[in-house]
């Protein structure tokens, strides 16, 4: 297979493109300096692409390959590939689900005790030597300009309210970790489920007012969008936490940079933003907010799980045999 020409769209995993790499001829896109020329140059040869979940397959460039095949995503979202233009075109289409699933629960959870037992602020207080001058504080204020902002006192985990926004796979999981700390589970679905006995609600809104933790879990679509917007963040209220290992335009981010710093929101914890890498500033300097770059799938054992399944669906493709992870 080592004649087939794979287009690998940005860094994403150094054993994944080492293996390409090795087993087909390996196109790095990021690494052009002219793209659009380099295009149409190679429009001829490319017949698979390799993306994530920062950088998948427009419409444009699925129509700048004419002899694209397939597109294998590493990573379980498929918001950065046009699946309409894929189906209309004939290009098969694979991501990673399941594998990554354990990871990104457990990140959930320990992104809820961060912000609740104010981990990261305990860590700084201690390496600071501020210990030697006292005990930690459960309560503190700061300040921002003219603004005073109370930050969320360290609260007990176990017991708490968790509302999950999408009960697939991972929030699924989600629930299931978080009744280990007997917490009520209720969620939001399109539909509500018969196989399950966690307390379903018809809205957004309804299941904000109804939970002391709010987790963004669904996949990202037209319809999630923004799913969390300002009525949803002053349903959940001063003392609730936002938690969103989804992804970033699930959330209205100015909207919660306004709710955290005016103290309507109690905190968050964030794997992913809006514009990534970018993340509003005005975040930086607030205690109740625990701040992440996009790793909750980022352990080691994961992610080579995630190349291996990314390969095998390349390989199954070219070799005329059943995909692994099949989407279109």
């Amino acid at each position: 297979m080592d004649s087939i020409v794979v287009l690998m769209m940005c860094p994403m995993n150094s054993y994944l493109e080492q293996e390409l790499d090795k087993r087909f001829k390996l196109f790095r896109y990021w690494t052009q300096p002219n793209q659009t020329e380099f295009l149409a140059h190679h429009a001829d040869s490319i017949r698979a692409v390799v993306g994530n979940s920062g950088a998948g397959a427009s419409a444009d460039l699925i129509d700048a390959l004419p002899k694209l095949e397939i597109v294998s995503s590493f990573s379980v979202g498929l918001d950065k590939i046009d699946l309409a233009r894929c189906k209309e075109k004939g290009v098969r289409v694979t991501n990673t689900p399941d594998v990554l699933t354990d990871d990104v629960a457990d990140l959930a959870i320990g992104l809820m005790l961060a912000v609740l037992r104010r981990i990261c602020q305990c860590d700084k207080y201690v390496r600071s030597g501020a210990w030697k001058l006292g005990d930690f504080r459960l309560t503190t204020k700061g300040e921002l300009g003219e603004t005073y902002v109370s930050f969320l006192s360290s609260c007990s985990f176990s017991g708490k309210r968790i509302g999950i926004i999408g009960l697939g796979r991972i929030g699924l999981a989600i629930a299931e970790r978080a009744e280990a700390f007997d917490c009520p589970i209720s969620y939001y679905g399109r539909s509500k489920k018969a196989d399950t006995n966690y307390t379903y609600y018809s809205s957004v809104v309804e299941l904000a007012s109804n939970s002391d933790i709010l987790v963004v879990g669904c996949a990202l679509t037209p319809e999630t969008t923004h799913i969390v917007n300002r009525e949803v963040l002053d349903a959940l209220g001063p003392k609730g936490v936002l938690i969103n290992i989804g992804r970033g335009p699930h959330v209205d981010e100015p909207e919660l940079v306004s709710a955290l710093v005016e103290g309507r929101l109690g905190g968050a914890g964030l794997d992913v933003f809006e514009k990534e890498p970018k993340v509003p500033e005005q975040l930086f300097g607030l205690e109740n907010v625990v701040l992440l770059p996009h790793v909750a799938s980022g352990t080691e054992e994961t992610r080579k799980v995630m190349a291996d399944l990314v390969l095998g669906n390349l390989e199954a493709h070219f070799s005329s045999k059943a995909l692994l992870t099949p989407v279109v």
